[in-house]
């Protein structure tokens, strides 16, 4: 069994809030202890983290995130509980964090690596390692106070994973810089991982936390909800965010209550939704109709999807997404952004709706997960989520040697040489 490098037990963080901001300030300045009331970030948390283990946090804000990062890192203690953390930690917790603003980035470099033991030997080629990737040009000799967020962003990260860390906490840092940096960010952290640094990663993109980690910990209110793989966690996550949206909703409209909900039976890895309108069948066909479950390169495939309402209603919207064995959504679409109206429904009424696409995926195993929302507004606001199957149903694509496809999916690109200028040519065409 792994030695766990970050071990949690009992752990609570509780913080004094100040309803008036005179009483704070003359607590403090009397050194008075506060009386303020407590409000509970962290409540009762248990984890255990082996070496190189890549782990992602995920939770609404003010969870208790960035709570639990802190006390990992060593800049909060916790009200209770043990916390024993065996390695280096690089903290990336707070854009130029630990930066001294008056000095360089050249300068901030050199602390850096001096105060986490990099000898003056290697500071040098550490040094040329972390300009290359922050990628900040001039900037590097000017005094990062100057800095635009978004190179805070790119020097920070590059610091952190340049100095032989053990242990990585990233805290939604990754939101600041551009695309370009983001994607390298993503690289450098699974290549982090496979070297076996152990990494806590908190970010509200669904797909980095699947891209990047293998595990994943749910939390709300302060206390973890679910922990398992990442996959599973973010999928578990979505649908309280999803639940939770349809709770505020479903207060305007009242005439919903009297509704009859009755689930119908359908396997899904997840299920959510109000039930108001809910998927009675699922079902993919090949080309012929019938119903398959195997498909090879360029097949037809068809997803058909029977619906049934308990209540008149109408705006409805139909989606459905591929997504791959790694839990990464491939591709999908939804009937209201394509313009696709479905007729309204009556109570008791039953709609069948396809979807059809050309397979061009690679080899592999995929799930299909489907959704049905009430939305008629472009800005979303009056969407409520009636229901949602994520894995509703599995299909693979089998090997054709004939059109081997090494990428997630194949496209149809054209090839052409524009100029070919050979040494005979220009033998020719010099008289040689």
């Amino acid at each position: 069994m792994t030695e766990s490098i970050i071990s949690l037990k009992g752990v609570s963080k509780s913080y004094a809030i100040h309803n008036e901001a005179s009483k704070k300030f003359w607590d403090l300045l009397l050194g008075r202890k506060s009386q303020g009331e407590l409000h509970w970030a962290l409540s009762d948390i248990d984890i255990e983290i082996p070496k190189g283990a890549s782990v992602g946090l995920v939770g609404r804000n003010g969870a208790g995130k960035s709570t639990l990062l802190q006390l990992i890192a060593g800049t909060a203690q916790p009200s209770y509980g043990e916390i024993v953390v065996k390695g280096r930690v690089a903290p990336l917790l707070e854009l130029g964090a630990g930066f001294n603003p008056d000095f360089t980035g050249r300068e901030n470099v050199i602390v850096a690596a001096s105060l986490v033991g990099i000898s003056t030997e290697k500071q040098k080629a550490t040094f040329a390692a972390i300009e290359k990737f922050a990628d900040i040009g001039e900037f590097i000799d000017r005094p990062v106070r100057t800095y635009s967020s978004g190179m805070f962003a790119r020097l920070a990260f590059a610091v952190a994973v340049h100095v032989d860390p053990e242990i990585l906490l990233v805290d939604e840092i990754l939101s600041v810089g551009d695309m370009g940096f983001q994607q390298k960010c993503i690289s450098r952290l699974r290549e982090l991982r496979e070297r076996g640094v152990t990494l806590i990663f908190v970010s509200h993109g669904p797909d980095a936390i699947k891209s990047v980690c293998e595990k994943a910990i749910f939390i709300n209110n302060g206390r973890i909800v679910y922990a398992g793989t990442a996959d599973e966690t973010v999928d578990r996550y979505l649908s309280f965010v999803r639940e939770e949206t349809n709770k505020e909703q479903l207060l305007l409209e009242q005439e919903w209550a009297d509704a009859s909900v009755r689930k119908h039976e359908l396997k899904a890895n997840l299920r959510y939704g109000t039930g108001h309108v809910q998927f009675i069948k699922v079902e993919l066909k090949d080309r012929n109709g019938q119903p398959c479950r195997s498909f090879k390169f360029a097949d037809d495939i068809s997803l058909e999807l029977t619906l049934e309402s308990s209540l008149v209603i109408q705006d409805l919207s139909v989606s459905f997404l591929v997504r791959d064995s790694t839990g990464i959504d491939i591709t999908g679409t939804t009937t209201f952004d394509k313009n696709r109206e479905l007729p309204s429904m009556r109570k008791g009424e039953k709609v069948t709706v396809g979807f059809s696409f050309k397979n061009i995926f690679k080899p592999g195993a995929y799930g299909v997960s489907i959704a049905l929302n009430r939305v008629s507004r472009r800005d979303y606001t009056d969407n409520i989520l009636l229901d949602q199957l994520d894995g509703a149903i599995a299909f693979s694509i089998v090997e054709d040697p004939s059109n081997p496809i090494h990428y997630k999916v194949w496209h149809d690109i054209d090839f052409s040489i524009l100029n070919c200028n050979s040494l005979a040519d220009d033998e020719v065409m010099h008289g040689s």
